[in-house]
């Protein structure tokens, strides 16, 4: 979490990068767009581990905003339809385009006391940490195991879609300390109602 942000924004909790992207729409309803602006971006960039923390991050801008915005769109459409068994080429192909780029180079660098961390080839590039997220929609997507585990909340009013990685996979909800926990308060506030009446 970082400051000024919601208990549960930015949660990275959906099982891949691609559906944590997804699951940024509509996560601050009443702050408006939590992609619009450049440090929110860039907090969610580096919270995502697209880029190593400490990465300067000068060139996000509003245009990078409205290009992860346009792929989260993209996103959203193409995975509700792959869970409702619907097509949604427009947002295939853009997602496609997009994973055609190539991916963030990467290194390992010493650290000071000699242990080895991830950085950066070179300064981030929009289409570059774009193609990350689209290429592991096109690996989710294209996985027959993975996709069939695509769930959507049962959450009241939750839109997010997680990947079902429980034991059975009977998960019910986006995170059971969220959803899961406001579903067991709505039960025992029923109950203590029905109890009282």
């Amino acid at each position: 979490m970082t400051a000024g942000m919601g208990s549960y924004d930015w949660r990275f909790d959906s099982g891949r990068i691609c559906l944590d992207l997804v699951a940024t729409s509509g996560s601050a309803p009443d702050a408006g767009e939590p992609l619009a602006e450049a440090d929110r971006l860039g907090q969610w960039l580096v919270g995502a581990g697209l880029v190593p923390v400490g990465t300067p991050l000068p060139a996000v801008d509003g245009q990078w905003a409205a290009r992860f915005i346009e792929l989260r769109e993209c996103l959203g459409l193409l995975v509700r339809a792959e869970i409702d068994e619907l097509y949604a080429e427009p947002a295939l192909e853009r997602v496609n385009v997009l994973a055609a780029g190539p991916p963030p180079g990467i290194r390992a660098v010493r650290t000071d006391d000699g242990s080895l961390v991830r950085a950066l080839s070179a300064a981030p590039e929009c289409a570059a940490l774009l193609a990350a997220i689209a290429r592991d929609a096109v690996e989710l997507l294209t996985d027959p195991v993975a996709r069939a585990r695509l769930r959507q909340c049962e959450g009241d009013n939750c839109r997010r879609v997680y990947l079902d990685t429980s034991r059975g996979r009977r998960r019910r909800w986006c995170s059971s300390e969220v959803c899961g926990n406001r579903e067991r308060v709505a039960r025992h506030r029923r109950r203590a109602a029905v109890a009282r009446a």
